[in-house]
């Protein structure tokens, strides 16, 4: 229905064109749809039409014309996924990806990446996959404030990140949310259009920011229809 894309859609651009624009955290929230097939898509509110394995296809090539570049692969939510889904899956990345992959144990600096051709960090959300993975990473922490104003998201992650961040990766999410009472009021509006509105705050308060380890630094950055 358009009035659920409206406020579904998150993104408009596949994954390779994202990293044509700089993106390189991706947020991959994964599902199987009700009606039986096996195939796994993502969803936020709707399905892509796109698979996950064409995603991934399409990702690994990029990543062939690209040796030096490094993503994240921040895999979530596994709507309707079994544990088999879920062994299909991981056993897929690792068939793909190969000698791409970092794994946690192999943590260095950006040179020795391109030394050994590893491009891939997969931080997949559930422990017990991760526990007989050691290919995979812990699932990364994601801060969310779920309100549709700028400001109450700016005030939630500056109180998060006064508080220390996290030992690892992390993510400030700048997404906006919308709730009943604010579509209700903003009915010919959509998702996009409530975040480019708001779009100047938030970019103000990144170009604020300073990465680091220390303890208000910080890590990953992440907000809806980038680029």
């Amino acid at each position: 229905r358009p009035c659920i894309y409206r406020w579904s859609a998150t993104q408009q651009s596949i994954l390779r064109d994202q990293c044509d624009l700089g993106i390189r955290f991706l947020d991959l929230r994964i599902a199987k749809k009700p009606a039986g097939s096996s195939k796994l898509f993502f969803a936020h509110g709707i399905y892509t039409l796109m698979t996950v394995k064409e995603a991934l296809g399409e990702l690994d090539t990029w990543l062939d014309a690209h040796p030096k570049e490094v993503v994240i692969l921040s895999c979530s939510h596994f709507q309707s996924l079994t544990d088999e889904d879920h062994r299909h899956l991981v056993e897929f990345m690792i068939s793909l990806f190969g000698r791409k992959l970092l794994s946690p144990q192999d943590v260095s600096t950006l040179r020795s990446c391109w030394s050994k051709g590893q491009q891939v960090i997969v931080a997949y959300d559930n422990q017990q996959v991760v526990q007989q993975h050691p290919e995979l990473w812990s699932g990364i922490p994601y801060w969310y404030a779920d309100s549709p104003d700028p400001k109450t998201v700016i005030d939630y992650l500056d109180a998060k990140i006064h508080q220390g961040r996290p030992d690892g990766f992390y993510v400030c999410g700048l997404n906006l949310t919308e709730n009943a009472f604010y579509v209700f009021l903003h009915p010919l509006q959509s998702l996009r259009t409530m975040t480019m509105k708001a779009l100047l705050p938030l970019l103000k308060w990144t170009a604020e920011q300073r990465p680091g380890p220390e303890g208000e630094g910080v890590n990953i950055v992440c907000c809806a229809f980038v680029g």
